[in-house]
């Protein structure tokens, strides 16, 4: 692996556990034992060095869940099992930083959205429903965040039930509702600050 390739694989598992922000160039140089200049010329900014991470996270994912192809069950068994063999240290690169990003325009947020419209696309083809193709993603990322908060992997056997479950489901079908007695979750919340 040459240096170039070194520095975005660290900076990768580093976005994923401190965010694209906690990747610097000083830090990358005393962790990989390079000088600051070596690891700057490669990138010239840091921005550049974000965005180039964000490429690196695509195709590591790409070979890990995407490239074996197969059915919109098999690419969630393969993103669950690349979330919880830690690919990444902190969980998937792209569930944290599409967080990180959201809300800040400039071209690390597009290079972070292109790599989600295009994973949801891909969602949407296979299974042939919008609504369902963000509900997928949005158990698979929920699967993510439970497992690493609270270093707990049944979270991934739970989702891969309810995936199975909620393919089964006809589109519109509401298993269940919240009531007003659920207002609960905010007192608990703030008794705990």
């Amino acid at each position: 692996m040459d240096s170039r390739s070194s520095i975005l694989l660290r900076a990768a598992e580093i976005a994923s556990v401190d965010g694209l922000e906690g990747v610097t160039i000083g830090r990358l140089a005393v962790e990989l034992g390079m000088s600051k200049s070596g690891v700057f010329s490669h990138f010239g900014a840091k921005e550049e060095l974000q965005i180039c991470t964000v490429h690196t996270a695509a195709e590591i994912f790409a070979h890990e869940v995407v490239m074996p192809g197969g059915s919109l069950l098999d690419l969630a068994d393969r993103w669950l099992d690349y979330s919880k063999r830690r690919v990444f240290p902190g969980g998937c690169f792209f569930v944290v930083t599409r967080s990180e990003f959201a809300a800040r325009p400039g071209r690390v947020r597009d290079a972070l959205m292109l790599f989600n419209l295009r994973w949801v696309s891909l969602l949407e083809r296979l299974c042939g429903d919008a609504q369902m193709a963000f509900e997928v993603d949005a158990l698979l990322a929920a699967a993510d965040r439970f497992a690493v908060l609270y270093d707990d992997a049944s979270a991934y056997e739970r989702v891969r039930l309810a995936l199975r479950a909620r393919i089964a489901m006809p589109t519109g079908m509401e298993m269940s509702v919240a009531t007003p007695n659920d207002n609960s979750i905010a007192s608990h919340a703030s008794s705990t600050s």
